[in-house]
Parts: structure tokens; sequence; C-alpha cells
């Protein structure tokens, strides 16, 4: 149910995002110009998205919910990192123009107007909509003035014990300056009167955001009702202020700025660089200043002054301001209100063979590749279960892995510990750049120091996001390498919402290609030569743009011809020109994009061959897929690249090629289902519009990708005579 990078991905997600040069690589002359669509308007689009699930009555009421949450979630990413860097190039004077030719000023201007509309949007979604679907199905959100005396009474009890000890008004006076205030805080911004002088003054009072942001009133049955925490605190504030006259109270957020530089070419340290870093991010300049819409003039002029905004940053809403907080509504029991549960199963391949009640992964994995599909197939059986039984293998001599991000509780980490305490050779590249987990990477970097693992950090200047994990093994005094190359991270909380694919080989190839690519992150090698993978940053564009272009020479001999591309990101220009120019040569080009896409299909003489989707639902659709129809001998690979600068220029990405026919044929039935007009997704068009198609034309819901999968997932049993 997560829509955002990685988290969040939310973010959506993944949108650790800091790219805005150009790609390398002359135009084509022969397309037009103006022929890509702002990635900043479309990445708003995909929140747009978002919203409109949100929106959806049919879906249920708590999932609704969630929607809304994740869309703050993803607005406040999308503030701190990219509206901030094109901040930060209007300032510095970096006049490089975006993809689309424009300046950064005017994009910021089109981003204002967007964001503003999609702002109050979302804020009207939740008073018009979704709170009164709640109340229906007896979750009230309530307002004080909606409370009668006996309930007034018990929350202020709760005031007086839970919320009073923690609150920290700061005055604003002569002898008190405007107080900092941090950025995505709730805060309360209060006028007083001085009974004795007569004196108005000013108070900031911060919404301790360690309390439930809901707190309860009273509980029948299964009806519950709750207030926010800042209308329990607004309604109480002359327990705060003895003596002085409540004038007026209103809420305000503010954004900042909270991207990160590192010069990794000029730090002898860059754990230190990184939590020097750390702090000075807390203090990074106003980027957004949200308030609610019933404030005063007075109270707004001194916070534009104060906070040094200017009027386009200031974003006036029906509160309750920050919804990120309905993420804790959104996890009330209440199974008829949410997504009916969908179990994880064993992949069939390692689900255990005759009596035995655990699986052998590695004669699993011996006997052929295995292709896992997660959420559907559960990630603690495959990918955790591999690791683990590596750890405890006493044939088992070394274990390789990346870690891009980790949950706090990894087992994965865990795993990795044990395998170095029982005296295994164990190398973790913990990649402690991934925006936003850097704290998180470091405390775990350390932790596995500590344990004996050997720990490095990538290479200088690029990101290390490629999901790979080696196993040497030693058998009959031969060693074997199994390999796990995967699309998502290795982390076990999002393995449940998160859409990925892994592929588990011991082909000797592969074994050689990780082995060589470990050798380059962790030492000194420069070994290039690769089999069955394409590596970034210096051959995966090239090795996808000589199969994007053998498909239109194929199409161009007459050939039968194709393309399939799955991604979460698709704006290299390079990669769209190729996939113009096959589309040009009547190649059949399919892309299925969860967020940004660049690329401007159903355009006469350039992209009438091309048809663009988007999927939202449940899981967060994350793999990468790159599928090519090859004359009939299919090509495809699944990997951790998005179709980007970052991704191809300025990170260590890894692809890897299927082989196995029954695996392509599951990734083409997974595609055909995907782009069928029969199955609920949004339809791109050529002036960057996103149609959302999730009903027939007698009003009845289309097929849902996910509820499909899972369906045919469940369905697949290891052959009686294996069992």
């Amino acid at each position: 149910m997560v829509l955002e990078q990685d988290v969040l991905d939310s973010g959506l997600g993944d949108a650790d995002d800091d790219d805005f040069d150009q790609a390398s690589g002359a135009p084509d002359a022969e397309l037009p110009e103006g022929r890509y669509l702002d990635r900043e308007l479309s990445w708003l689009a995909f929140n747009q998205r978002v919203l409109e699930l949100a929106e959806d009555a049919g879906l249920p009421v708590l999932e609704r919910s969630n929607f809304l949450a994740i869309f703050g979630s993803n607005l406040d990413e999308f503030f701190m990192v990219r509206v901030a860097g094109l901040k930060r190039r209007i300032i510095t004077g970096l006049a490089v123009p975006t993809n689309v030719g424009r300046s950064p000023a005017e994009v910021l201007s089109d981003i204002s107007e967007a964001a503003h509309t999609l702002q109050l949007r979302h804020a009207e979604v939740w008073r018009d909509q979704v709170r009164p679907a709640l109340a229906e199905a007896g979750i009230e959100v309530a307002r004080w003035s909606e409370l009668v005396e006996a309930d007034r009474v018990r929350l202020y009890e709760y005031f007086q014990s839970q919320v009073f000890p923690v609150l920290m008004p700061l005055a604003v006076d002569p002898a008190h300056p405007f107080p900092y205030i941090s950025g995505l805080s709730l805060n309360l911004a209060i006028r007083v009167r001085n009974a004795k002088t007569g004196r108005q003054e000013f108070a900031r009072l911060k919404v301790p955001p360690m309390l439930p942001r809901f707190v309860q009133v009273s509980r029948d049955g299964e009806h519950v009702r709750y207030i926010p925490l800042e209308d329990l605190i607004a309604n109480n504030l002359a327990d705060l202020f003895p003596g002085m006259e409540i004038l007026d109270h209103h809420a305000f957020r503010l954004t900042r700025n909270e991207d990160m530089v590192i010069e990794e070419d000029e730090t002898e340290n860059l754990i230190q660089a990184l939590e020097a870093e750390l702090m000075r991010r807390r203090f990074g300049p106003p980027i957004r200043l949200e308030i609610t819409d019933d404030m005063d003039a007075v109270t707004l002029d001194l916070l534009i002054r104060e906070l040094d905004i200017t009027e386009q940053e200031v974003y006036r809403l029906p509160g309750p301001l920050d919804l990120r907080g309905l993420f804790d509504l959104s996890r009330i029991e209440r199974p008829e209100l949410h997504y009916a549960p969908h179990v994880p199963t064993t992949a069939v391949a390692f689900q255990p063979a005759g009596d035995s009640e655990r699986s052998d992964i590695f004669a699993a994995i011996r006997a052929g590749d295995v292709l896992v599909h997660h959420p559907y197939e559960s990630f603690a059986t495959s990918v955790q279960g591999f690791l683990e039984q590596a750890a405890k293998d006493p044939h088992v001599l070394a274990i390789k892995q990346t870690l891009y991000r980790t949950s706090g509780d990894s087992p994965i980490v865990q795993a990795l510990i044990d395998a170095a305490q029982a005296g295994k050779q164990v190398l973790a590249l913990v990649e402690v750049k991934a925006r936003f987990d850097e704290a998180n990477n470091i405390v775990w970097a350390r932790k596995l120091e500590k344990a004996g693992v050997h720990v490095v950090y990538g290479l200088v200047g690029l990101k290390t996001h490629c999901k790979l994990a080696l196993v040497i093994r030693q058998e009959n005094g031969v060693l074997r390498s199994y390999c796990h190359v995967g699309t998502g991270n290795y982390n076990p909380k999002t393995s449940r919402i998160y859409e990925d694919f892994g592929l588990f080989t011991v082909n000797e190839e592969v074994g050689r290609d990780l082995t060589r690519l470990f050798n380059e992150l962790s030492g000194y090698a420069i070994e290039k030569k690769f089999k069955r993978l394409l590596v970034a940053p210096l051959h995966l564009r090239k090795g996808l743009l000589r199969l994007i272009d053998r498909e239109r020479h194929n199409a161009e001999a007459g050939k039968p011809s194709g393309i399939c591309i799955k991604v979460n990101s698709m704006v290299d220009e390079q990669i769209i020109d190729a996939l113009y120019r096959a589309s040009a040569a009547g190649v059949c080009v399919e892309v299925w994009v969860r967020g940004i896409c660049s690329l401007m299909p159903g355009v006469a003489g350039m992209s009438e061959n091309i048809t663009v989707r988007s999927i939202l639902g449940r899981y967060l659709e994350h793999s990468r897929i790159f599928a090519f129809h090859n004359g009939g001998a299919p090509v495809a690979y699944i990997g951790s690249a998005d179709m980007m600068h970052r991704n191809l220029d300025r990170r260590v990405e890894a692809l890897v090629r299927i082989v196995e026919s029954a695996q392509l044929t599951e990734l083409d039935e997974l595609f055909s289902l995907a782009m069928s007009d029969g199955t609920s997704s949004w339809w791109l068009g050529p002036d960057g519009v996103w149609t959302r198609h999730h009903l027939d034309a007698g009003g009845t819901p289309l097929a849902d990708i996910q509820d499909v999968t899972m369906a045919s997932v469940q369905r697949r049993r290891r052959p009686r005579a294996a069992r």
C-alpha cells in the first residue's frame, strides 16, 4: 500500500533523485524539438494518480485514507529534493535548461501552480469524501466544537497528564528571537495579549511528534472517535499562557531543503562527512509554508518575514495540515475496511519436497534458475531463507552482498553477522548515501564491522544501487557460486508491499560476472567483461540501445519486432529517442511506468506505435523489466536500473538476462495482462495527461493486475511426485 519511496521509494519510494544534468550524447536532428514531457510535472501527475485512488469510493475506506497519507509523504519529499534543487540552481545562477528546454524559474512557476491545485484538492478529498466515509464506517475524526462537555473533561485530564508536560511554548519578543522551525514539524502560531500591559505578543508551539497525532475521545464497540492532537492543544492554551488573553491561534508547517551534497573526492572519511551533512540538513533553507486557510494577515506577515519565504511558497489549506498522520488511522484493525488479505506463497521451487519440513534452497537452485516474484511469492522463504541457510551451512565459505536500504531489525543483516561470527568470509557493500536512509545505514555499517564483516562503501562518485548477493559454497572439492540478482532492496519490510523480481542461479557465467563486479566494487579491479549482466555506468545504456536498435533494424527488414519495458521512471533522452526511432520504423513499443515519464506517446510520425500505461494499487510496482522480441528468440533482462540519468551515469546498476523459456513466458504474460484494455490502469496521452481506465462501458471494475497475479501464483503447486 506504499507508493513512495522506497516509501517512500516513498516514497513513492526510490525518490532520491539528484540529477538535473542532461544525458550525454548529441540530440537527434531527425526528431522534432519539444519531444519530451516535463519530468517535474510528470512526477506531480504521478502523485495525482495516487490522489485519484484516495478519491475512489470503490476502494475500502481505510485504504483511501492511507493513499491520502502517501500523497502527503510523497509531496514532502518532492519539495525537499526536487523543488529544493531547482531553487538551488536559480540562486546559484546555474541556468542549465531542464529536459524540456525551459529555465528552472519557468519550471518552478509551473510546479507551484500545479502543486497548489493538488494540495488544495488533497485537503478537500479528506474533508469532503474520506472523513465522512470514515465516520459512516464508525471511525470519526471530530473537532473540539463537536464534543460534549463530558468528552472535553476526559480529554482535559489526558492533556494535563500526557501532553502538557512535554509542550514547549517559545515566546517572540525583544528578549526572545524568532525560534528555529524544524522541517515538516506541525506548529501553532499563537497571538496573545498581556492582561497588565495590553501588549500583543507572539508565541510558537510545536506539536510534539512523539505523541499520537489522533487522540481517542471515546469508543463504543467499533464506533470510535478521535480528535487531532493540535486541536486538543489549541483549545487548552490558557494553561500554557496563564494571565494572558489568547487572541488567535493557527496551525502552520514548514518544509526545508533537505538535499545533501557530499564532495566525495575531497573528503577523507565518507562516514564523518555524511554525519556532518546530516546535521546540516536540519537547517536547510525554507521552501514551502503550509498554513490553515483561517490564518489572519498579521500572523502570516510575521511568518513570511521571519522565515524569509515568498508568497508563491505559501500554501493556504483547509485543516488539518500534515495528513501523513492518517498513516496511524490506516492501521486500525477493521479487516472489512482494508483490502482483502493477500498471503504470499513459497515459490514452487523452494517448497519442501517429500516429507521434508524445510526446503534445501541450494539444491533447488542447482536444479535450475529460479525466478521469484514478490510479494506474491514470499521474500522470507526465498531471499531471506537463502542468506540464512548460507550463514549456517558449514560448506559455505563466503558471502558477498550489496545493501542499499535495510529495515531497522533486518534478518538479512543478522544473517551476515551470524556468518561472520561462524568464521565465513563476509563482504557487505553498504550504500550509506541512500537518501533519507543515511543515518540508518551508518548504524548498520558499524554494527556489521564490529561483528567482523568486511564493510565497504562503494566507488567514489557513484551510488551502488544494484541488488546482488553471491554465496560461495564448496561441493565435492569444487567451489560453486550461488547468485541472487534482484530488482528490489534486501528489506524484509518493504518486500511485503513492493512488487519485485529476483533471479536465483548457479550458472557459471553469472557467478563469474558477480565475482568480477564485487571485486571491482571492493578493490581496484577494472574488469568490464560481463556475459549475462548489463552493468552501469559504462555499459548498461549502450547495451539497451543496441537491443532497441536491433528491433528497429528487424522492423525495417520486415521481420517481427517488439519492445516491452517496465520501469519506475522513463526520463533518459537517449533511450527515449531510440524508442522514438524504433516506433517510426514500425516497432510496437509498450512502456509500463509507475512514476515519471518524459516520453511522449502517440505522436504521428514519431511515437504512434508507443503505448504507455501506469498501474498503481495496494503494492508499489517496483520491478524493472526489459524484453525484446529479437526475431523470435526473446531476450529479457531484470534488474535495478530505471531509465534516468542518475541510474545510467552515476550509479552502479546491474541487469541480468533471463534465459529459461518458462520464465520468459511468465514475463511476457505479465506484460500482456498489464497492457490489456481489460486491466485497470492509467493511459498516457501525447499531451502528458494521464487518464484512468478502471471501469468498463457498463460501470463494472476492470481486472486488477495485482489480484489476478496473486490468484495465479497461489494456483502454482509443486508436482505431486516431487512433493
